[in-house]
């Protein structure tokens, strides 16, 4: 009895522990894109604003949620359309292409649309910043359809795809597969999913103890670093999948820099020179790899911003050491203040319940939540 009491504590304690890992990516990646925009000095005081790719990413993670919800009860999804659906309920609230969107997804009369609790957070309605790629590929949907995906390699292909990582493999494959319907450039798509894979081993990465200020401080991020490029490497050689030869050879540089040159300004403008997917990856991992502390989550998010693209560097570097940290590296001060904490923290932990509870039931058990579909409608 004793030992199954112990196998219960030491699960639970497991399972919060990924939560705080989930929570930490989730707001890592939304401080990241803030104290980007602000160039490393965010207001003293007051409210943080969103930036438009934190926007974007609570809606992949409800999209996501919601095709888990379709899936366990219909039996089939796509979950590629439903995130695309999401980023349609995102754009109706901006006010683009209301009438197209509406014409794409509402077949009732009298159906409330955009529907979701997401789509009453009135921070999610406001204009921060511009999303070309994703808006031009949205203004071209038509029923039955995704709409053209343009040429872009632009940066938000990546950084609205990191909650992806909270799934695993199969979520990186879909985040490649997302990338696809609005960024038609083959390294935007890539970049996503390497994203997402270093993100999901960052989330599943043994930790020291928080506090700890010598050399094994940094292991867990490296450690985790690595072990994603090593996986990514395995992986493409078995599947022949979209991991090149040179791209190998830019991650593992970029992770050999964090160790030799670390927080190099220079290095770093040369690595990420410019707003694509591609250089807000390498940016943000050899940010992580050259602050991997538990302690040193802002001074990271500081010298992110520094990139030429500090919005798109920044957050992928919160994500990644908020995946590996947990929440509770995350600097209180800013966290606190952030406009949409409550609603990425909700997100996070919902979309881990999803994964391994699904209150809404299956096509075959009914759910305990009565609430959830409701919540987040499953189609």
């Amino acid at each position: 009895m004793a030992d199954e009491k112990d196998r219960e504590k030491d699960q639970r304690r497991e399972a919060l522990k990924l939560q705080s890992r989930v929570r930490g990516m989730m707001l890592g990646l939304a401080l990241g894109d803030t104290v980007g925009a602000a160039r490393g000095r965010p207001p003293a005081g007051g409210p943080l604003r969103a930036g438009v790719s934190t926007q974007l990413a609570c809606f992949t993670a409800e999209g996501i949620i919601r095709a888990s919800v379709r899936g366990n009860k219909k039996g089939i999804c796509y979950p590629p359309g439903v995130v695309m659906h999401a980023y349609c309920r995102w754009a109706a609230l901006q006010g683009i292409e209301v009438d197209r969107m509406r014409r794409r997804w509402v077949t009732v009369d009298d159906r409330t649309w955009p529907d979701g609790w997401l789509a009453g957070v009135p921070v999610l309605a406001e204009r921060r910043g511009s999303a070309p790629a994703t808006v031009t590929a949205l203004s071209t949907i038509e029923p039955g359809g995704y709409g053209t995906p343009t040429t872009s390699r632009g940066c938000h292909a990546l950084t609205r795809a990191l909650p992806f990582g909270a799934v695993g493999l199969p979520g990186a494959r879909q985040a490649r597969d997302v990338a696809a319907l609005t960024h038609g450039d083959a390294g935007a798509q890539s970049a996503a999913f390497h994203a997402t894979v270093l993100v999901h081993h960052c989330l599943r990465q043994q930790t020291a103890p928080h506090g700890g200020q010598g050399p094994e401080a940094g292991e867990p991020v490296r450690s985790a670093l690595s072990a994603g490029i090593a996986a990514l490497r395995a992986r493409e050689r078995s599947r022949g999948g979209v991991l090149t030869d040179d791209e190998h050879d830019r991650l593992l540089t970029a992770l050999r820099y964090a160790a030799d040159e670390p927080a190099h300004a220079g290095r770093l403008a040369r690595l990420a020179p410019d707003p694509t997917a591609p250089s807000a990856l390498l940016g943000g991992l050899y940010v992580a790899a050259s602050f991997p502390g538990p302690g040193e989550v802002r001074a990271a998010l500081e010298f992110a911003a520094g990139a030429p693209d500090g919005d798109s560097v920044a957050c992928v570097t919160g994500a990644l050491l908020g995946a590996v940290h947990g929440v509770e590296a995350l600097p209180v001060d800013l966290v606190s203040r952030h406009e949409l904490a409550w609603v990425l923290d909700t997100l996070a932990r919902d979309l881990l319940l999803q994964c391994d509870d699904s209150p809404s039931g299956s096509e075959y058990l009914r759910g305990w939540d009565p609430h959830w579909w409701e919540r987040y409608p499953g189609w």
